[in-house]
C-alpha cells in the first residue's frame, strides 16, 4: 500500500482537510496520512457531511450510548437511494478496534440513517474530516467560519489527522467496524461540540430502489 506524504507546518493553526497529495505551500500545522485503498474496500462509498446534534464528552459518555448527526446536504448512495438533506444519522459510542493509545478517547460508529417513513437504513461510514463549531472552548486561532467541504476520494483507505482539535487526534480506517477514533494526545479530555461538521465516506449494504429514501 502506498501512502501519501505527511503534511507538516507550523505557520498557522487551522483544521485540516483530507487530501491525498500534499501542497508544499500549505499553511496547515497538522499532520494527515491518507493511505491508498483497496478498491473492494471502498466500493459503494460516497462523500457526505453531517452536523453533530449534541456534545460528546469522553469523561461523561459511556460505551454503548447513542448519538445523532444530521446530513448537511443531499446524498446519493451508490445503490440508488437518495438521502435528503436533514436526514438523521444514528450512531453508537463503541470500543476501539484499532487499539489507539491514549488516556481519553471517543470511538464513534455510525450505524443507520433514519428515513422519513420511520424505517432505518443500515450504513457504514468512515470519518474522513472534522471541523469543530466556532464556539468550542479550545479553538483560538482556528478558522471555523465555514466547514471544509468533503474532498474524500476513493483512494483514501485510512486517515490519521493529528491535531484535528486542540490536543486531539483523529484516526479512521475503511475496514474498521467503527467510523473513527478521537484520542487525546495528553492528559486532557476529548470533547466534540454540538454543531461540529463531520465529513464521511458513507455506504449501505442494503439494495436500493433508485428512489428518494422515505418516499
Amino acid at each position: 500500500m502506498i501512502a501519501s506524504p505527511v503534511i507538516r507546518t507550523s505557520i498557522q493553526r487551522r483544521p485540516l482537510r483530507t487530501v491525498v497529495a500534499a501542497a508544499a505551500f500549505s499553511l496547515i500545522p497538522l499532520s494527515l496520512l491518507a493511505q491508498t485503498a483497496d478498491p473492494s474496500a471502498v466500493a459503494g462509498r460516497v462523500g457526505a457531511q453531517a452536523i453533530l446534534l449534541s456534545t460528546l464528552d469522553a469523561k461523561k459518555i459511556q460505551s454503548g450510548a447513542g448519538f445523532q448527526a444530521k446530513l448537511d446536504g443531499k446524498v446519493h448512495l451508490a445503490n440508488g437511494t437518495e438521502l435528503p438533506s436533514g436526514t438523521v444519522l444514528n450512531g453508537t459510542i463503541a470500543s476501539d478496534d484499532m487499539n489507539v493509545s491514549g488516556n481519553a478517547k471517543l470511538v464513534l460508529r455510525f450505524t443507520t440513517a433514519q428515513l422519513k417513513d420511520g424505517k432505518t437504513l443500515p450504513i457504514q461510514a468512515m470519518i474522513v474530516g472534522f471541523d469543530p463549531p466556532a464556539n468550542q472552548d479550545d479553538l483560538i486561532g482556528y478558522d471555523v467560519s465555514v466547514p471544509h467541504p468533503n474532498d474524500w476520494v476513493p483512494q483514501t483507505a485510512a486517515v490519521d489527522h493529528l491535531g484535528v482539535i486542540g490536543g486531539v487526534d483523529l484516526h479512521s480506517k475503511i475496514d474498521s467496524q467503527n467510523s473513527g477514533v478521537f484520542v487525546a494526545t495528553g492528559k486532557g479530555d476529548v470533547k466534540l461540540g454540538a454543531g461540529s461538521a463531520i465529513n464521511l465516506a458513507i455506504a449501505t449494504d442494503q439494495p436500493g430502489a433508485n428512489t428518494a429514501a422515505g418516499n
